[in-house]
C-alpha cells in the first residue's frame, strides 16, 4: 500500500516536499497526474454547478408569478452571480467552457424549476437568448416580455 493510499494528506506533503527540492525521480508522478486532472474536473464540475443554480433561479424570478419569493431569489441569484466571477477570477480559462456547457446546463435548470412548480409554463430557449454577460449582470426578469 503507497503513502497516497495509505495517508493523502502526508502523501501532499511529502511530495510537495520533493518537488521543491527538485527531487522529480521519487515523485509519485501516477497520483500526482491524477490529482492533477481531478482538480480541473472539480473546478469545471463546479462551474457547471453554479451556472445551473444560477439558472434555475432565474427561471423562478422570471416566470414565477410569486412576489413573496422575488426578494430571496434576487439575492441567490446575487450570491451565484458573485460566486461564478470569484471562479473565474481564479480560472479564467473556464469562460470559454460556459458558452459550450450552457445548453445543457440551461436545460437540467429548466427540468428542475419545471418540478418544482409543475403548473407553470416555462420558455424552452428564453434565456438562451441573452449574453453571458447579460445573464452574469442584468435583471433580465425587468426585460422580459
Amino acid at each position: 500500500m503507497t503513502l497516497y493510499d495509505r495517508d493523502f494528506v502526508l502523501w501532499t506533503e511529502d511530495t510537495m516536499a520533493k518537488l521543491r527540492a527538485g527531487d522529480f525521480a521519487q515523485v509519485d508522478m501516477a497520483h500526482l497526474l491524477e490529482e492533477v486532472d481531478g482538480l480541473g474536473k472539480s473546478q469545471r464540475h463546479a462551474m457547471r454547478s453554479l451556472w445551473r443554480r444560477l439558472l434555475e433561479h432565474l427561471l423562478k424570478r422570471c416566470c414565477v408569478p410569486f412576489p413573496e419569493c422575488y426578494r430571496g431569489w434576487e439575492k441567490e441569484i446575487r450570491n451565484f452571480r458573485n460566486d461564478i466571477e470569484d471562479l473565474l477570477a481564479d480560472s479564467p480559462s473556464l469562460r470559454g467552457t460556459i458558452a459550450e456547457n450552457l445548453p445543457t446546463v440551461f436545460h437540467k435548470a429548466l427540468a428542475t424549476v419545471q418540478e418544482e412548480y409543475p403548473q407553470i409554463e416555462f420558455p424552452d430557449t428564453w434565456l438562451m437568448t441573452y449574453s453571458i454577460e447579460e445573464l452574469l449582470t442584468q435583471p433580465i426578469w425587468e426585460k422580459k416580455a
